[in-house]
């Protein structure tokens, strides 16, 4: 079922990772998640079909979810769902395999949404106390939305924009490479992951650094 989800899944999956490993402190959940975004190209004369298809790319990541250090202690998750803007990004399956719309609202929308969710997200904390940002990069235009929402120094998504830069948009495992980045930074950081995808969905943690 999570495969589903497209770009939010990797954090869904997290969550529910943790879930069974609070439950089980002996348990050890792996987490895997594939994209093979090259499978929906297909032949079109449509040009919104087209820049979709120039949006993404395959990828794959893995990562392994205990409760032992060292690593990154997943401390909170948050859901914010933009019901009335779900017709901006819709994912169907047809005839032709999977069928996506992908508004150019999106950004908007999902600037909109983190502004009226922050505190919820933040659990009441304002964005100067976050250490790091491990935020999906779905486009430049999405991480800009980031920024502004929550008015980041444009060093704080430095991290999202070298993986955007050197992978595209890999769907779900893509914000997994953005967090192996966090795995390299000093021990006691305080962290928020995010990534976006239909429903207008943001699915977000707040996590630490582990040494």
């Amino acid at each position: 079922m999570i495969g589903f989800m497209g770009c939010y899944a990797a954090v869904n999956g997290l969550k529910l990772a943790r879930h069974i490993v609070r439950s089980d402190s002996r348990a050890k959940v792996l987490l895997v998640n594939i994209e093979i975004c090259t499978l929906h190209i297909r032949e079109t004369r449509e040009l919104e079909k087209l820049l979709s298809f120039c949006l993404w790319g395959d990828g794959c990541a893995a990562s392994l979810v205990t409760a032992e250090p060292p690593g990154i202690e997943l401390d909170s998750f948050c859901c914010t769902v933009a019901d009335e803007r779900r017709e901006l990004m819709t994912w169907d399956i047809r005839d032709h395999g999977f069928d996506m719309f992908l508004s150019g609202q999106v950004p908007t929308a999902v600037q909109q949404a983190l502004r009226r969710n922050q505190d919820a997200i933040l659990s009441g904390r304002p964005p100067e106390a976050i250490d790091l940002w491990a935020v999906h990069p779905g486009g430049r235009t999405i991480l800009d939305a980031v920024e502004r929402a929550l008015s980041l120094d444009p060093a704080a998504l430095m991290p999202s924009r070298e993986v955007l830069r050197r992978y595209g948009n890999m769907s779900s495992p893509t914000v997994m490479f953005v967090m192996e980045e966090m795995l390299k930074k000093p021990d006691g950081l305080l962290g928020c992951g995010m990534s976006f995808g239909p429903g207008l969905t943001a699915e977000t943690m707040l996590f630490r650094t582990v040494a």
